[in-house]
């Protein structure tokens, strides 16, 4: 029988394109297994010195000891909750050489006060995993005349405009909580925005504002110092490092929760299998006793799940926060 070139010519097409498809698993399947092979860039999406970028420099240092490659953190702060930063990931290689490691600014908060913020948080990265998190505490100037946050309001609304509170910038997670606290009650609370946690915990210590919310990873020392006033915590639960604080739940104001949490994404599109690797690496890095302590002696708490686990936090709180702005009616500045 004689078969035209016709005949030949798509059953050659047939045959490579079921080659393709049986490589393609295989290929993804093999993503991980020289990975990583050259040093792998971890994007910290603030400034340095801030709670975000001590605690990434700590788990990148183990993470590198068990991947055996070097990590290098690198800070890209600026725009809406750290959206520069996360702006250079979501467009780089899909290849697990870069990462990264933010709290929920650039991935939930951000992204519901800026709707132009130029990437989708759900669609441009894929999750690796939750790593840590922590209490946060709403401090004041030891001159204010408060103890509780009862007290802060009663003060704001007995002196209407003359209370400023501080944040690490517009359109974060404690400045929205704030917000919602002033819609709540009708306390008129000036906000001021600085730069990062530095500038603003520098400002609360010389009176600039009289209050702020901040991880106890950087706000700790100065309440144990007497330079700021603890008068509650943002969490479900009170705060092993402040057992005495109580938190807004049992102060009486249970919309005002929030815990601090760090974790760690890649470019969408990044292969399962080396997602699935760093995962275990990251677990593997803060399920050293060491590692524990010394994140515990920072007020911080390993909290590690699943990739999946992960993003349906993320879709939460991004929904979460959406719901504040909206009731707040927060507008980008």
């Amino acid at each position: 029988m004689i078969i035209g070139r016709g005949i030949l010519k798509f059953m050659a097409t047939v045959f490579c394109a079921s080659v393709l498809v049986t490589e393609q698993p295989a290929q993804a399947q093999d993503a991980a297994k020289d990975y990583p092979n050259r040093p792998i860039r971890v994007i910290v999406p603030f400034p340095a010195g801030g709670p975000t970028d001590g605690l990434a420099r700590l788990l990148s240092e183990r993470l590198g000891a068990v991947l055996g490659q070097s990590i290098v953190v690198e800070n890209r702060g600026g725009g809406a909750g750290g959206s520069v930063g996360a702006k250079a990931v979501a467009t780089a290689q899909n290849d697990g050489y870069t990462l990264l490691m933010t709290p929920g600014g650039a991935l939930t908060v951000g992204p519901a006060v800026h709707k132009n913020i130029g990437y989708d948080p759900l669609k441009a990265f894929v999750p690796v995993g939750q790593l840590i998190e922590s209490s946060q505490a709403i401090g004041v100037h030891p001159d204010l005349p408060v103890k509780t946050v009862a007290d802060i309001e009663a003060y704001a609304k007995a002196n209407p405009g003359k209370l400023a509170f501080g944040s690490q910038g517009f359109g974060v997670g404690p400045h929205l909580l704030m917000e919602l606290f002033k819609l709540d009650t009708g306390a008129e609370i000036v906000h001021v925005p600085y730069r990062g946690t530095a500038p603003m915990l520098a400002a609360l210590v010389a009176g600039e504002v009289q209050m702020a919310m901040d991880p106890t990873t950087t706000i700790l020392p100065l309440i144990q110092a007497g330079k700021v006033r603890a008068v509650a915590v943002t969490t479900p639960q009170r705060s092993p490092e402040l057992p005495d604080v109580p938190t807004t739940i049992e102060a009486g104001y249970p919309k005002l929760i929030s815990t601090y949490w760090l974790g760690v994404v890649a470019p969408a599109g990044t292969p399962p299998s080396i997602v699935s690797k760093l995962n275990a690496a990251f677990r593997e890095s803060l399920d050293v006793p060491e590692t524990r302590a010394r994140l515990s002696s920072l007020s911080a708490r390993v909290k590690i799940g699943t990739p999946e686990d992960f993003g349906k936090m993320l879709a939460d709180e991004l929904a979460l926060w959406s719901g504040i702005v909206k009731s707040a009616n927060i507008k980008a500045e």
